[in-house]
């Protein structure tokens, strides 16, 4: 007789999640282009930004190598726009597989988080081995922080996009205010400047933002004479877990209503 084996839920949620993660590197792959200039274009953008910055202050930035200053601005903030980008479009672009029971909604932006997560690494290890061939001396002082900012900042992008991701479904316009919100986190998120280029009376202006925390507390983190005025971890770490805690409540509470639109 043939043998029946029976899944409880989790086992099913996560064989969907790895099917929807592998056809994401499977079309994401393919796309030859698409994958050498996520890597190619960071790197690129960190030498020119790297040059003009390192023009204003002599190759080094709060003692940090201006390179290694703009990298750590530049990674995070494209982690966190294309992580957001990712979950949001993530529902829509999957809403023909829902149509499977065991395909939901959430399996989809997770798989979609996920598989930026993985570009990201692929980008640290091209700029190591760029670091490693010119010959620049560099430190990480405390890796486990800087990976625990990473993963706050890309739970924090999965998150909102998440949310966008369901409130498009209902509002299709979302997805130009989307646009609209994101478009200028790369000039107010500390990628070219530090929060102590300003004076302190402004910060409140700026470190409302959790993405500059974040590329902040990794600064410090590899570079502890860098300091860490005017930013705080318990505020990312907040921040991305009100940022979640929305995103489930929003889901549990409007998903099933949504792909049905």
């Amino acid at each position: 007789m043939t043998t029946v084996l029976k899944r409880n839920k989790w086992e099913i949620w996560r064989d969907v999640i790895f099917a929807l993660f592998a056809r994401e590197i499977r079309v994401g792959f393919n796309d030859k282009f698409g994958i050498s200039w996520a890597v190619v274009q960071p790197v690129v953008f960190i030498f020119v930004l790297a040059f003009i910055r390192g023009r204003l202050d002599s190759g080094e930035t709060h003692t940090i190598p201006t390179f290694i200053f703009i990298a750590f601005g530049m990674i995070l903030i494209q982690s966190f726009l294309q992580t957001l980008s990712a979950g949001a479009s993530a529902i829509k672009k999957n809403k023909a597989l829902f149509a499977f029971r065991q395909v939901q909604p959430i399996s989809a932006v997770i798989a979609a988080g996920m598989f930026e997560f993985i570009v990201k690494l692929f980008v640290v290890m091209g700029i190591a081995l760029i670091l490693y061939f010119i010959g620049m001396e560099t430190q990480l002082a405390d890796p486990l922080s800087i990976l625990l900012y990473f993963l706050s900042l890309w739970l924090f992008a999965l998150s909102v996009g998440f949310l966008f991701g369901l409130a498009a479904l209902y509002i299709p316009e979302v997805e130009k205010i989307q646009m609209l919100l994101t478009r200028p986190m790369f000039f107010i998120s500390g990628v070219f400047f530090s929060l102590k280029d300003f004076p302190e009376e402004y910060w409140y202006l700026l470190n409302w933002n959790p993405i500059l925390h974040a590329i902040e507390l990794a600064r410090f983190a590899a570079y502890p004479s860098y300091g860490q005025e005017g930013v705080s971890v318990s505020y990312l770490l907040i921040s991305s877990l009100i940022a979640l805690f929305l995103a489930l409540v929003c889901y549990q509470g409007f998903w099933k209503q949504a792909i049905s639109r």
